[in-house]
């Protein structure tokens, strides 16, 4: 019983784990460049309104640090026990807006994974496939035709205004739209709007459709870079 037990414990003890510097090294050179494609591919993909340069930024950090703990823990069960404990008490939370920001964050995650995991060759035919995948949908989609703007709107006669209506117009000229701000003072109404432009045409014939409304709204239109 005491020869199982001091096995056990030898399982148990953290060895020193031969980790290669040259292939740790090329890992790290690999998940740096594929979170870089990985993050000019969501800008250029995405269909995410919220501003995807910012957020994709994010994608080198996460692989890069995935990569670096599944490399130290990967050949001590201590060390991953540890990690398991560690989790449990940090609470990972991320401003997730949207489902398509959740399933970039869950393939930078799995980058790291398969590097930490020194299966690379693994990661790049399957880093390939799914390139081939995101950018064949964009090529062959309209949405990447489109532009994200912000969409200011105030008015002083605000008598017979009902945001339905607003809303109904906004989505018979541009395509995906969010409200932003809604702000009512006495008889002041600002309301801020962003919104997917299709067509540069769709801001001239939305402005028309606003100078006939009773409404008498000014209006603002900034770009939003993304």
């Amino acid at each position: 019983m005491e020869d199982k037990w001091n096995l056990f414990q030898k399982f148990l003890i953290t060895e020193n784990a031969n980790i290669s510097i040259s292939d740790f090294l090329l890992n790290s050179l690999v998940v740096v460049i594929l979170s870089l494609l990985l993050s000019y591919t969501y800008r250029k993909c995405g269909r995410s309104l919220s501003n995807r340069k910012g957020f994709a930024a994010n994608f080198i950090l996460l692989a890069f640090t995935t990569m670096l703990i599944i490399t130290i823990v990967k050949s001590s069960l201590a060390l991953s026990l540890g990690l398991v404990g560690a989790l449990s008490i940090v609470r990972f939370r991320a401003a997730i807006k949207e489902p398509e920001e959740l399933a970039y964050l869950f393939i930078a995650i799995a980058l790291g994974l398969g590097l930490g995991a020194n299966q690379t060759l693994i990661v790049l035919v399957a880093f390939v496939i799914l390139m081939l995948i995101l950018w064949g949908g964009f090529f062959f989609s309209s949405k990447h035709k489109t532009q994200n703007l912000y969409i200011s709107l105030s008015s002083d006669n605000i008598d017979n205004f009902k945001i339905e209506d607003l809303n109904n117009l906004i989505a018979k000229h541009f395509g995906d739209f969010r409200l932003k701000r809604y702000d009512s003072q006495n008889n002041f109404l600002e309301l801020a709007y962003l919104v997917e432009l299709k067509n540069t045409k769709s801001i001239q014939h939305f402005q028309d459709d606003l100078k006939v409304s009773s409404w008498d709204f000014h209006l603002g239109i900034l770009d939003q870079e993304i």
